[in-house]
């Protein structure tokens, strides 16, 4: 009998909450529908196929003749389907109820599609923290899958991959598989026959070797250049099922519950925080990252066995690279803990969905896809939150439990207060340690997150695209010069890790960096020079500083906030005494929240001091793109939000999204000069570097000259008018949505 060997794939499918429907429907006939239709071509292949819960969701409503398919695949013990958090959520981030919750969930969804309880759990992004296995067992899953880069890091030799693992916690054991690297490279890059060959290479004579392959489906025709290597010309999965099929002799196709039933774990392995190599690349600050990817494309280039221990950063670290994710985490935690304490019911049942909803993966990381900077998923995340939130206190208020009011409350969990006003109209906070800005503004009606915009970063990949942008100079300058250049060779689909694509030229000159967190009612006290043009770069001379500095809180109540520093202005090489008060009133009700921000500032030295006082207001109204349902109105002029311009003597200011059904209108006094601009990224994903709408930042500047011991005061007076109430609409029966992207 010839060496034999066994052959375990799994697919993982997954759509982000949030994404638009198009992109689910092309997806499904680029990759999800094609590989199933393969499968029913070759019935003698069996594998292990994973739906993330959105996906699931978008099917049943959009195709449901597809879960009919899946399930007589299932039927014929062809596909085992794999369970996991419902709604994709990375389970180390979230507390330990609402992991069993999202576990158990996807399996009670599995079983309705099967009638098969899943037994495996595919673990989001392979992010892996010690405690899982207690979590993953208590909700029912006996095994899950890990990548290469945990069993290096937990001291498991290359060859030694070839089969499953104990681990436990806590009294609670759980098998590992880990997806063999040779494996995932070659399938579907490689040659169909070089894939046998390797298998082959390392089977052996009892067959007791079982090659993991998981891998994300979509690279199986969705992802750039794969679609004509998968399912068009090349066909390359269908001949890769055939020799698959041809070789059952001695090379089987298992799923990996069908294995556990017969083969024992070779061992025993626990493992050290971690997910994939490239994750713990993406986790590192930028300039890190790429010493990082320096060092580990030496060492695997080089073959330098000291390879196998360069892991990069850790997961949780996103939430220190980047404030955002860190704000966007705090508040799923904030409203997860109040859902908990919720009375059984259809209302909590709601509020649980909409936090499950809102603790999918995706915006709470960023590294080739996409992630916290693309901006409709974003908004969609904090959507789902704040409709959880809601539900939590609407009920609270039926039930005569206080849940509005001001607090002094470590939000974002450093160690230092911030400032929480709940109405219900909005949920407000303010990061009093930074310029008393304002982080949060939530309109609970129309759910949407006003001040959610992304602060612009510098990138590891930034140098990617600025060599790029030059190597494409170069080019051009051979071009003109008569030189010849290298002809292209098509070698087939290249990895989305290797590609480097543009969406638009001159990406690179568009890279801005700015120097403080993008929040709101931040004060700027400029050189009296500045012009619009050097506030959009971020190249104004801030004379002031207010911006990122702290604030001491001199009076809190429901319905005002009082926050002052005694800081100073630089002035003629001099730094000069100035204090700031920045008093905060929330008003409004339900429907008509309002904020109204009043700045006073104090010289307190003994000369003349001269600046451009400017208060920044940083909102996002889903506009990018010149979408009109998203617009600024100035001086009875309309514009789309992601526009650019400046006008003087402004008293009143518009804003708004017609699909959010929210309009903003801000009174200035006096009045202002008002500068905008939109606050865009470069960003890289699977498709690409591109250029996306983060927000627009809006300045609203009066010119300053105080004489010892003088004070101004301005005021700006933001009043929200909305067209819809979001859970007066469900409650009525209408269908939930998944997102607010226009």
């Amino acid at each position: 009998m010839p060496p034999r060997i066994s052959l375990a794939l799994a697919i993982h499918n997954h759509q982000p909450v949030g994404n638009f429907g198009w992109v689910f429907a092309e997806v499904y006939d680029q990759a999800y529908r094609p590989m199933i239709e393969a499968l029913e071509r070759h019935p003698g292949v069996r594998l292990s196929l994973h739906y993330s819960g959105a996906l699931l969701e978008w099917l049943r409503a959009e195709r449901p003749e597809f879960l009919d398919r899946l399930g007589a695949l299932v039927g014929r013990d062809q596909v085992e389907l794999l369970g996991g958090g419902y709604y994709e959520p990375v389970l180390a981030s979230l507390p330990e109820r609402d992991r069993i919750g999202q576990l158990r969930r996807m399996g009670d969804e599995i079983e309705r599609i099967t009638g098969r309880r899943p037994r495996g759990a595919w673990l989001a992004e392979r992010v892996w923290e010690p405690d899982l296995p207690t979590s993953l067992a208590s909700a029912g899953y006996r095994w899950t899958i890990l990548d290469d880069a945990h069993f290096r890091a937990a001291s498991i030799p290359e060859d030694a991959l070839w089969g499953a693992y104990t681990t436990d916690d806590q009294g609670h054991i759980l098998t590992v598989f880990g997806t063999e690297q040779g494996l995932r490279y070659r399938i579907p890059f490689g040659e169909v026959a070089d894939v046998i060959a390797y298998l082959r290479e390392h089977a052996t004579e009892d067959g007791s070797r079982v090659g993991m392959m998981g891998d994300d489906g979509e690279k199986f025709g969705a992802w750039p250049t794969t679609w004509e290597h998968c399912w068009g010309s090349r066909r390359w999965v269908d001949h890769f099922f055939t020799a698959l099929e041809k070789n059952a002799d001695w090379l089987t196709t298992v799923t990996p519950s069908a294995w556990l039933e017969h083969e024992p774990p070779i061992g025993r392995v626990y493992v050290p925080t971690g997910s994939y190599a490239e994750m713990g690349e993406w986790a590192l600050p930028a300039d890190e990252a790429l010493v990082f990817a320096t060092l580990l494309h030496e060492a695997v280039a080089t073959g330098r066995p000291e390879a196998r221990w360069l892991r990069g950063g850790f997961w949780r670290n996103f939430q220190v690279k980047y404030r955002e994710i860190n704000d966007l985490h705090k508040q799923m935690l904030r409203v997860s803990d109040k859902v908990a304490v919720m009375t059984e019911g259809a209302a909590r049942e709601h509020a649980l969905d909409h936090l499950y909803r809102g603790q999918s993966n995706d915006c709470y990381w960023h590294g080739l896809f996409g992630g916290i900077y693309i901006s409709h998923m974003r908004l969609a995340t904090h959507e789902h939150l704040i409709a959880a939130e809601d539900a939590a206190d609407r009920l609270a208020r039926a039930e005569g439990r206080p849940v509005d009011g001001a607090w002094l409350r470590d939000v974002d969990l450093d160690g230092i207060d911030e400032a929480l006003v709940a109405t219900p109209g909005q949920v407000v906070t303010v990061k009093l340690s930074e310029g008393a800005g304002i982080g949060n503004w939530d309109v609970r009606a129309v759910r949407h997150a006003l001040t959610a915009v992304m602060r612009r970063r510098p990138e590891a990949y930034h140098q990617t695209l600025i060599r790029h942008e030059a190597e494409l100079a170069r080019q051009a300058a051979d071009r003109d010069g008569g030189h010849p250049l290298d002809s292209a060779v098509d070698t087939g689909p290249a990895s989305i890790h290797d590609l480097v694509t543009v969406k638009e030229a001159g990406l690179a000159a568009r890279l801005t960096y700015d120097w403080h967190e993008r929040r709101s009612g931040l004060v700027h006290l400029f050189d009296p020079a500045t012009t619009p043009e050097a506030f959009a770069r971020v190249e104004a001379v801030e004379r002031g500083d207010f911006v990122d500095r702290p604030f001491t809180v001199a009076e809190l109540t429901a319905e005002r906030l009082v926050a002052v520093r005694d800081g100073s202005i630089g002035q003629e090489g001099r730094r000069l005494p100035v204090r700031v008060e920045k008093q905060l009133l929330v008003g409004g009700g339900r429907g008509d929240p309002s904020l109204e921000l009043v700045v006073t500032v104090e010289n307190r030295s003994t000369e003349w001091i001269a600046a451009l006082l400017g208060v920044e207001w940083n909102l996002t109204m889903l506009g990018g793109g010149g979408n009109p349902a998203a617009y600024h109105e100035v001086a009875g002029e309309r514009r789309v939000h992601d526009s650019s311009g400046a006008r003087s003597g402004i008293d009143r200011v518009a804003a708004g999204n017609t699909f959010v059904g929210l309009a903003l209108e801000t009174a200035l006094e006096p009045a202002a000069d008002a500068w905008w601009s939109p606050i865009e990224t470069i960003s890289n994903s699977e498709s690409g570097f591109e250029r996306i709408y983060q927000g627009s930042a809006m300045l609203f500047s009066w010119p300053l000259r105080l004489a010892p011991g003088e004070r101004s005061t301005v005021r700006m007076t933001a009043r929200v008018a909305t067209s819809r109430d979001r859970a007066a609409e469900e409650e009525a029966g209408a269908r939930p949505v998944t997102g607010s992207g226009v």
